[in-house]
């Protein structure tokens, strides 16, 4: 994955992530059991990388359209305090995060993949899509991952933004010297 000079200097900027769940967090595939209940696939790498992006001080953030008591066990375990759910319509709680945090449009990177995150794509100063994304969040986008949702995309957008920040080596030397690894989440 190549990305553009344009990326990069607003890359730098970034100081919030926003997550989209499904086809983001996820594969975008909906399990559902003999009961009922959904089942979400995560993948780990994607959640050691929104453990970087916390260990270098930048802030994460869920808003998605679907409820999902699997994703607040996610969440928990990522540390991820700011969720939204049951969000078709996702500028609502856009507003209220950007409220909250006392954060600019500029400072804020949006992760998508599907035709409801195109509103808040066209307001944050970072927005990115996975790389199977549909055509008109790829075209939104600034940075698109070489990886499909739930494959690695987010890791690889958030090892960008770090790597943009300069912040990315430090985390890797951390990682290198890490005798225990309290307080880590995949």
């Amino acid at each position: 994955m190549e990305f553009t000079a344009e990326a990069i200097r607003r890359a730098e900027k970034v100081r919030l992530i926003i997550f989209d769940v499904d086809g983001v967090l996820t594969d975008g595939g909906i399990y559902i059991g003999a009961e009922g209940e959904l089942f979400k696939p995560f993948f780990c790498r994607d959640g050691l990388g929104v453990t970087m992006a916390h260990r270098s001080g930048l802030k994460t953030a869920i808003i998605t359209g679907r409820q999902s008591r699997h994703l607040l066990y996610r969440a928990q375990e990522l540390h991820i305090t700011e969720v939204f759910q049951g969000n078709l319509d996702k500028r609502a709680a856009y507003r209220e995060l950007k409220a909250k945090l006392g954060l600019a449009d500029e400072e804020i990177a949006y992760f998508g993949d599907d035709l409801v995150d195109l509103a808040i794509m066209r307001q944050v100063g970072f927005p990115a899509a996975v790389g199977d994304a549909v055509p008109e969040v790829r075209e939104a986008a600034v940075a698109v991952s070489g990886f499909p949702g739930g494959h690695g995309a987010v890791r690889e957008l958030i090892e960008f933004i770090l790597k943009a920040q300069g912040k990315w080596q430090t985390l890797l030397d951390d990682f290198k010297a890490l005798d225990e690894a309290d307080g880590l989440a995949q």
